[in-house]
């Protein structure tokens, strides 16, 4: 917890600290990459940091931890800093780059702030830093040595065994080991990091959910073709040029949201690619013979947009009391209904746990429609791929 001392001058400077985190992320972002370019190059997501995404949710994080040390001095916030945590295990963050991170950042608050940070000041915000960095290099300390790897040290080669074309924008490949040694275990619903090397020299990593139950012989990952300006670097590369026969670097597996144990009624609900992590629990609930209750919802543009759709069909008329409900944008003759996702209209059982995976728009919805109709908050889990930027808002 903040100090005695440090508590009423974070309180003071939160309005002022807060409402220029924008301004400081960017040019923090600006001075790290200035002396660290390796960092950009083989760290951190160029298009998040072209399109402003990484710079927003860094300033999430940092708002939401200082409010969280005001409102709550006596607990700290763990859901943030699991998935953060996590995040950063996947990528091979060491202790010794927070203390990078430190060095320019505080440079930065300075440039932006000017005299308003007295010592005073910076030492109260120095608290905040260091109470967040040393939480989350304790927790992913901890992350590695689940994981049985020496800090950072998280990569490992798989071989694609298999390519396979699910819809003209995603493809899914099958990996294993190139020595046929068994793959570490995962729990369903956690995700990789693939690191691929680029033509420029660059190193870029992206993360993607395992897409098959835990306990098979390889793992499997879905990968949707990303658009737009700047377009995936990654996900481009890897539907141009991976085949079958090729080896990849993968992190070992990370990721918090995952399949609670127990035999109580599960919501599962997303959208688009967000299908994936749900695929794996799907499939690990029906190879258990579970007998739970398990609600699915899936959100797409259209039939033929939709991933792995006999697959997630087939998944949940295996499970004894599971039930599917499919909306699409364009449902043309499937059957689905048409338009977005709508957790209004259904019957969710009691204690009901819900999870949820997919773009920002649709958990903001989701979310919010489960709560208004009487799911408590706490048993709503989420995943967004890419920056978190619901960080600020409390989520």
């Amino acid at each position: 917890m903040l100090s005695e001392q440090a508590v009423p001058v974070v309180r003071a400077t939160l309005p002022a600290v807060g409402g220029a985190l924008d301004r400081i992320t960017e040019r923090f972002y600006g001075r790290l990459f200035a002396a660290h370019p390796e960092l950009l190059r083989d760290l951190f997501n160029r298009g998040n940091q072209a399109n402003g995404d990484q710079r927003k949710a860094l300033a999430g994080s940092v708002a939401a931890f200082a409010v969280a040390l005001l409102e709550h001095p006596d607990t700290r916030p763990d859901t943030l800093l699991s998935r953060i945590a996590h995040k950063h295990a996947s990528l091979g963050v060491t202790a010794d780059q927070y203390k990078i991170v430190h060095e320019h950042l505080f440079a930065a608050i300075v440039e932006v702030l000017g005299e308003a940070v007295t010592p005073e000041v910076a030492r109260a915000w120095d608290e905040v830093y260091w109470l967040m960095a040393n939480a989350l290099i304790a927790l992913e300390g901890r992350l590695y040595r689940e994981a049985g790897v020496e800090d950072g040290d998280v990569w490992r080669p798989v071989r694609i065994s298999e390519r396979r074309e699910e819809t003209p924008d995603t493809v899914s490949f099958t990996l294993t080991d190139p020595d046929g040694a068994p793959l570490p275990p995962f729990r369903p619903g956690q995700y990789v990091s693939v690191r691929v090397a680029l033509p420029d020299g660059a190193h870029q990593i992206r993360q993607y959910s395992l897409s098959s139950a835990p306990g098979r012989p390889a793992w499997r990952i879905t990968v949707k073709r990303v658009g737009g300006d700047p377009a995936g670097e990654v996900s481009n590369r890897l539907h141009a040029h991976a085949a079958a026969g090729d080896v990849l670097e993968v992190s070992a597996p990370f990721g918090d949201l995952v399949l609670p144990e127990g035999d109580g009624p599960l919501l599962l609900a997303s959208a688009g690619i967000g299908s994936t992590p749900m695929l794996a629990m799907l499939d690990h609930l029906a190879a258990s013979g579970t007998a739970r209750p398990v609600v699915v919802v899936h959100a797409d543009r259209s039939p033929e947009a939709h991933a792995h759709a006999a697959e997630l069909r087939e998944l949940v008329a295996a499970l004894p009391e599971g039930s599917l409900h499919l909306w699409y944008e364009e449902p043309g003759a499937s059957g689905a209904r048409a338009g977005r996702a709508d957790v209004t209209a259904l019957e969710l059982p009691a204690g009901t746990q819900a999870y949820l995976c997919g773009p920002l728009p649709f958990l903001r919805t989701v979310r919010g429609d489960l709560v208004a109709s009487g799911v408590a908050a706490a048993d709503v889990h989420y995943e967004v791929f890419g920056p978190d930027l619901w960080l600020g808002a409390g989520a």
